[in-house]
């Protein structure tokens, strides 16, 4: 299994396409195994796809696709401009709120850096931020709005170890809320000695324009959870229902997707999820081989001789997510984890729903986390920044929203509220 692991790490190394690593390291592995028939790459790879749930995944990335150029998005970062943008942080609040706004329509993290960093970047700029403070805020923000739904990571991690999607989407909000919260606390913190004045204060009036103008994006996300926690939809078909909603928005109520863009979304949304498939399936293959070789049984007695139960085993749990969700963008270091993790959780006692949470929370810090964090690059080229550069502005950010994934970790009630309240979830 060691020998499979290097190679998987030697094509990573080498610029092989993840799905490909993973997939190759894993048929190499069952080639030299005995006794085992190549035939079984075939059955993995078809059945790690073979899923209701995983229909969901193309729809909310065509829905992010038409949110982000259908004039959505600007919209909604009008709107929280009007409503944060006079409080101390300035365009910082916004940002953060912005980020929750677009976070509850695309699902994919991602989009979200883009399509706010692409607006938000060059506004900051213009009113005295440098481009390296102006992307690690967006990046920030970014790795704090994986928590609130839909993500396409809890629908991952829900459909793999059978835990309830909507439980998962519910027990993100409350996270998100107290690390947006801390993010804003940060950020006000840090603009008294900056300089930086807060956009002006709009009269109600003003304020209440601006709703107007993103009401109808507003309601989506109102939407989808409604119909989710109502029961009229499962999250698969929410996500329709967001690209249906999406279409109806950009084209008749906006008038801002035209039939040639929205061709070159499905086109995108197509590549996009054809990626995110093919990693599924290329780290089923490998999450069936470490099962056949016990690595799950040898990584629990490894912990059990160090000690400390629950605790210990979070603590490394952290620390692992931290390092592989930066190399392996999220869902196929998740895929690779769940097998191995997961199983230890159980025996543990660590609720699944608690334990997903803490991996999505880690899972965005880590995909901003320098140098290796895949999401930085995209904030990067948006700011003209150089790494050095935003990576100085951005630790501060990544050490807050590591103290509140540590408080996610050790204190689940955060996790456990909402669910309970809606029913979704037991307290005990």
């Amino acid at each position: 299994m060691i020998a499979v692991l290097t190679l998987f790490l030697v094509f990573v190394v080498i610029g092989t396409p993840i799905a490909f690593a993973l997939g190759g390291a894993a048929a190499i592995g069952l080639w030299l195994m005995e006794g085992v028939p190549l035939d079984i790459v075939a059955s993995r790879t078809f059945g790690a796809i073979d899923s209701f749930t995983y229909l969901a995944i193309p729809f909310f990335i065509l829905a992010g696709e038409l949110m982000e150029t259908g004039g959505i998005s600007r919209r909604l970062i009008t709107f929280a401009t009007a409503m944060v943008g006079h409080v101390r942080g300035g365009l910082g609040n916004v940002v953060v709120l912005a980020m929750m706004l677009f976070s509850g329509i695309s699902g994919s993290t991602n989009a979200d850096a883009a399509a706010v960093g692409a607006v938000m970047i060059p506004s900051m700029k213009e009113r005295g931020y440098s481009g390296a403070r102006a992307g690690a805020i967006v990046a920030a923000a970014a790795g704090m709005g994986i928590l609130v739904p839909p993500c396409l990571t809890m629908v991952v991690y829900g459909s793999v170890t059978n835990t309830s999607v909507a439980a998962l989407f519910a027990a993100g909000f409350l996270p998100a809320i107290i690390m947006a919260g801390a993010l804003m606390l940060h950020l006000r913190i840090e603009e008294r000695r900056s300089g930086l004045q807060p956009e002006p204060r709009l009269s109600w009036r003003e304020r209440f324009r601006t709703f107007l103008g993103a009401g109808w994006a507003l309601l989506l996300p109102l939407i989808i959870f409604g119909g989710i926690l109502g029961g009229l939809f499962t999250p698969t078909e929410a996500a329709v229902v967001a690209v249906a909603y999406a279409t109806l928005a950009g084209m008749v109520l906006y008038r801002e997707i035209t039939p040639a863009f929205f061709a070159r979304a499905l086109v995108r949304s197509g590549v996009a999820t054809g990626a995110v498939m093919l990693m599924i399936a290329g780290a089923n293959i490998l999450a069936w081989l470490m099962t056949v070789e016990q690595v799950p049984q040898a990584l629990a007695e490894l912990i059990a001789s160090v000690g400390g139960g629950r605790t210990m085993f979070m603590i490394l749990s952290i620390l692992v997510f931290l390092v592989l969700f930066a190399l392996l963008d999220g869902i196929p270091g998740m895929l690779m984890l769940i097998p191995v993790f997961v199983p230890i959780a159980r025996e543990l006692g660590i609720d699944l729903l608690h334990y997903g949470t803490v991996m999505t929370t880690v899972m965005g810090i880590a995909l901003f986390t320098p140098p290796l964090g895949v999401g930085l690059y995209i904030i990067l080229g948006i700011s003209g920044a150089t790494l050095p550069d935003l990576t100085r502005h951005l630790w501060p950010y990544l050490v807050t929203m590591l103290a509140v994934a540590l408080l996610i970790a050790f204190v689940p009630i955060v996790v456990y509220a909402l669910p309970a309240a809606l029913g979704l979830h037991s307290l005990t």
